[in-house]
């Protein structure tokens, strides 16, 4: 079957390990673990987690070749249209918990292998473009705002860094659930394009804010996060699901932390339960992903030299 796979680890030229041909079906090489199935492929939403497998991150060369891609949608062995859970084990399971390309496989394939456990059926109302968005970034999201910001609707959120997948997320569900939503970014046509999607008000990277903010939604991290502390109101909340910039920031603003009594939550990805309730919101509110491109699978490399640029806005889809 053809594939989009990881087969070298660069951490300077992460594309120069793609490669783009045929990979055995799962299955053919070895049996499926006991409840387990496939599913066949429609489409595959790319994610940064891609990019950096390239690089080396969370996977080693033991591992390799892995087929990428954490999200997808297809048809699974009974003909049912399924949206698939990326998070495998964990959950008093015997298994850690990973998310699939660190252990297992991915998506970018006309076929994958996952536990049937992870399989939900997709809303007729989404197309298999939008809900292959959902499973990571808009997931990701939907646990930081509604289940770790500690935040009620009203309450105004800081989006750092507005043009990525989980960003764009964080704009159309916070609007849709009712907080006044501010970003910024070091690109003002994204900043532009952040409110025209529903944002508020759109700020440059760092720019002092007019007021404080209840929470701050943080994936840039080491660029950023002098700006989140310093932007928050005291006991508010800063919730970090990644670090694109960095993981080390050049003052880590502990004093301020501790004596406004803030709160610094990690996020990760979200459950099976908080999936099905995502995809239960966008059918109920009418909110749809945000797609930046659509490119059939062998087109690949396109996107992620276009990921890879950070010229996307929103989601990279590959169909299959």
């Amino acid at each position: 079957m053809f594939a989009v796979s990881a087969v070298r680890i660069s951490p300077e030229d992460p594309l120069s390990g793609l490669e783009l041909g045929e990979r055995p079906e799962p299955g053919t090489e070895r049996p499926l673990p006991p409840g387990w199935t496939t599913v066949t492929v429609k489409a595959a939403s790319l994610n940064h987690h891609d990019l950096w497998t390239l690089k080396g991150v969370g996977i080693t060369d033991k591992q390799l070749p892995m087929i990428l891609g954490c999200d997808g949608a297809g048809i699974d062995e009974d003909g049912n249209e399924v949206v698939i859970h990326s998070v495998v084990g964990g959950l008093g399971t015997d298994e850690p918990r990973s998310i699939l390309t660190e252990k297992y496989n991915g998506t970018f394939a006309a076929k994958v292998a996952v536990p049937r456990w992870n399989l939900l059926p997709k809303p007729k109302e989404l197309s298999f473009e939008e809900a292959s968005c959902l499973p990571t970034a808009w997931l990701t999201a939907y646990r930081m705002l509604f289940t770790n910001s500690g935040v009620r609707p009203g309450g105004t959120v800081l989006v750092q860094g507005a043009g990525g997948g989980v960003a764009t997320a964080l704009v159309v569900l916070g609007k849709a659930a009712g907080y006044r939503v501010w970003v910024t970014s070091r690109d003002e046509a994204k900043g532009a394009r952040a409110v025209a999607l529903g944002a508020d008000r759109a700020f440059a990277s760092g720019e002092r804010l007019p007021e404080r903010v209840d929470t701050v939604m943080e994936t840039v991290g080491a660029a950023t996060w002098s700006h989140s502390v310093r932007s928050l109101k005291p006991g508010g909340s800063v919730v970090i699901s990644g670090a694109t910039s960095g993981p080390n920031p050049s003052s880590a603003e502990l004093t301020r932390i501790f004596f406004q009594e803030m709160r610094i939550v990690g996020s990760t990805m979200g459950d099976k339960d908080e999936l099905a309730g995502l995809l239960n919101l966008c059918v109920n509110s009418g909110i749809r992903p945000v797609i930046d491109t659509v490119l059939p699978l062998d087109k690949a490399r396109e996107g992620f030299a276009r990921l890879a640029q950070g010229d996307q806005f929103g989601k990279i889809v590959f169909t299959v």
